[in-house]
């Protein structure tokens, strides 16, 4: 049994800031937590006593990042979907390949998202079988907590001649392949993902191969879906359905499934999927470059659909969620007031599609954990002790003033204002896994 002593700051609602001054978190040797006390009732010694200027959160998970384009972040944004996919993004996959580069790659990546605080990571890799293992490796290595998954694209006419599968049948092959040996690592934190780039990029025998295997192996599914007004029409074009009834029709739409973007979802689509039981990744940042809308976070939510959040590399240009956080709150202003100056009022906006940066935090937490199924995002009993501590000092760069500043707007500035050097410790299921700095 390991003991933690912190004040810990969490949302276990989107509308709930629980604050826990001087608790100690007991957790087992396989990193669940067994007790949250008050300091004074748990009595006995603790491992660790964090500085009474540091807070404890629950980790971050980020329901979306393209692992292949770590290189790429910050770049290429200027352009459309389709020509940063055909200019940028798919002659850089393509690099993947190549095994000793994509290594070099898992070893930037990995210590760079856990050191933002992301516990979590639902990875879409590249077509290749020997990388796609290998960023699986590197998690494991690292101890991050991860979903990994083998991209499977096929379309002649939505993928690049240099860059794509062969065809359906090889392609959920390869993709039953690599389930099978990511499995065979025998990790208890990192998870196969079956991976449909979007429906742009595969033929309809690679998505309903991809259901069946979806369905006999029991992996959960990632994908895009109605992500932008390209994508979404090209969907509603070649199927005359949106793409929640075209990938539920594929057997792609399921319980868990992590369905990027989503800002095109119609009301009834977002019916259809919250009663599947599937689950948005928001991307609020690539949203802006590349989703022509934004996802209605809000109105989701009160429709019962599971809602998490996404960085999006490389689409997203900010790596780790708390960044996210705080654009998430600022599309949705943009959502209720609108941005068109010439329209009135009544007509520029969405009314009471706002969200704060609790609701914004939760979404990185127990958002994420929900749409997921894992036992994550809270530190709580029975969850996973996957946790950061944040440096809030006088020479933090958090500026805390005690004479105004209560717990909640503590709160938000760590949120909106902590950067990766206020993070000190970093744990996955209880084991510390970062940053490690000199």
């Amino acid at each position: 049994m390991t003991r933690v002593r912190a004040t810990i700051l969490a949302a276990p609602r989107p509308d709930e800031l629980q604050v826990r001054e001087d608790h100690v978190i007991s957790f087992d040797d396989a990193g669940m937590i067994t007790a949250v006390e008050p300091a004074e009732a748990a009595g006995g010694p603790v491992d660790l006593e964090l500085p009474g200027t540091t807070v404890l959160l629950p980790g971050l998970i980020d329901l979306h990042v393209h692992a292949p384009q770590w290189p790429q972040l910050g770049t290429g944004l200027d352009l459309p979907l389709d020509r940063w996919l055909f200019d940028y993004t798919f002659p850089l996959e393509a690099r993947f390949g190549d095994l000793g580069f994509a290594e070099r790659v898992w070893e930037s990546l990995l210590p760079g998202l856990l050191s933002r605080g992301t516990t979590t990571a639902v990875y879409y890799a590249s077509t290749h079988e020997p990388a796609t293992l290998a960023l699986a490796e590197a998690c494991v290595r690292h101890g991050q907590r991860a979903f990994v998954g083998r991209v499977a694209m096929d379309h002649p006419q939505g993928t690049p001649h240099f860059y794509r599968d062969r065809d359906a049948s090889e392609a959920v092959a390869a993709s039953a392949r690599s389930i099978d040996a990511i499995e065979a690592l025998g990790s208890p934190l990192v998870r196969p993902i079956v991976t449909p780039r979007f429906v742009p990029a595969c033929t309809d025998a690679l998505l309903e191969g991809l259901g069946e295997l979806a369905d006999a192996t029991g992996a959960l599914v990632q994908t895009h879906c109605s992500e932008s007004d390209w994508e979404h029409q090209y969907v509603l074009d070649r199927y005359g359905v949106t793409d929640a009834v075209a990938l539920e029709r594929f057997g792609l739409a399921r319980p868990h499934s992590v369905l990027a973007h989503a800002g095109h979802l119609a009301d009834d689509d977002t019916d259809r999927l919250a009663s599947i039981g599937a689950g948005i990744a928001h991307c609020p940042l690539s949203n802006l470059y590349f989703g022509n809308a934004v996802f209605p976070v809000r109105r989701a939510l009160s429709r019962g659909l599971r809602v998490g959040l996404g960085s999006d590399i490389a689409g997203g240009s900010e790596a780790g969620l708390l960044p996210q956080c705080a654009h998430a709150v600022n599309v949705s202003r943009a959502l209720t007031d609108g941005v068109d100056a010439r329209l009135g009022p009544g007509r520029r906006g969405v009314d009471g599609s706002a969200i704060d940066i609790l609701t914004a935090f939760w979404l990185a937490t127990v958002g994420g954990a929900e749409v997921l199924g894992i036992p994550a995002g809270r530190i709580d009993p029975g969850h996973a002790f996957d946790a950061l501590a944040i440096d809030i000092g006088p020479e933090s760069g958090v500026e805390v003033w005690p004479e105004v500043d209560d717990w909640s707007r503590i709160f938000e500035k760590v949120v909106r204002g902590a950067a990766p050097t206020n993070i000190t410790h970093v744990w996955v299921a209880g084991r510390r896994v970062g940053p490690w700095r000199s």
